[in-house]
């Protein structure tokens, strides 16, 4: 292996030492924060991405509360939850697994969240921060971890030329912007894109955020480019891969990130700190 490995530890533990020092003050005013994480099923990917969450929680000093539903849950089931969850005052950050099932309508589960609550930007408010940083509300917490990332590891992105792979709300449309505000020139790329593989071969920076596993092969990645992998997909053997390909795009790229070992203890980080940071705003009305 040539590149880099960016490892999520050092930077997950560089942003702990706040979030630390804010649950200890907490602490000292009989406050104690708590996160509700809400599942519709039990995929290998959202269970994995669970455990790391509660892991990370207790590490901290924040309470993890699970609210675990079979996958045909009704929608008036669903939104009764969440209605309770933004009533209760022992919670301060609520976490909505998705994709979810075709039965529930997202529209009314985003109303459904208690704008405060909304830790990683399920709802209109935290969208509309995405677009507009003056405004209140969290960022998606996968990329804003994508983020913390290239700047703990100085990657150079002002004029960078930057793809991302994926479209979605949360990571994709929601990177692409964050990155325009470091001044790179951005592409984002998706299932209908054509000649994507040379497309995502002209970047400085790569984003892998297709939700495929090794789907990126080497053939997608310029030589010395850094390649940040956001997925987190069953491998088939009872672990977890990236969208990348990873033996063979570390022959490539400069940098590359691990899964697992790269973004996903960056992206609990930033959840954990979210929460905490909810919970400071409640707790001061």
């Amino acid at each position: 292996m040539s590149a880099e490995l960016l490892k999520g530890k050092p930077v997950a533990d560089a942003l702990a030492e706040a979030i630390s020092a804010d649950v200890s003050a907490l602490a000292k005013r009989n406050i104690a924060p708590r996160l509700a994480v809400v599942r519709l099923g039990a995929r290998p990917d959202d269970l994995a991405y669970e455990r790391g969450i509660v892991k990370r929680c207790e590490a901290l000093g924040v309470s993890a509360t699970i609210c675990a539903f079979d996958e045909g849950v009704l929608e008036a089931e669903l939104l009764d939850e969440l209605r309770a969850l933004g009533r209760d005052t022992g919670i301060h950050g609520i976490l909505l697994f998705r994709p979810m099932p075709p039965q529930i309508d997202p529209a009314a589960v985003k109303a459904a969240i208690a704008p405060e609550k909304d830790i990683d930007c399920v709802g209109p408010q935290g969208s509309a921060s995405v677009f507009d940083r003056s405004l209140a509300g969290f960022l998606p917490c996968t990329a804003e971890a994508v983020m913390e990332m290239l700047k703990h590891y100085r990657a150079p992105l002002a004029g960078a030329r930057a793809v991302v792979l994926g479209r979605s709300m949360v990571v994709g449309r929601a990177l692409a912007l964050l990155l325009l505000d470091e001044h790179c020139t951005v592409t984002v790329c998706h299932s209908k894109t054509l000649g994507i593989e040379r497309i995502a071969a002209e970047a400085d920076v790569l984003i892998c955020a297709m939700g495929r596993a090794r789907k990126v092969g080497a053939r997608y990645v310029k030589p010395g480019a850094v390649v940040i992998d956001v997925g987190i997909n069953d491998d088939g053997a009872g672990g977890i891969c990236g969208d990348a390909d990873f033996d063979a795009v570390s022959e490539i790229a400069g940098a590359i990130t691990p899964v697992p070992g790269g973004i996903g203890v960056v992206t609990n980080t930033i959840l954990v700190r979210n929460v905490v940071e909810a919970c400071k705003k409640i707790s001061s009305r």
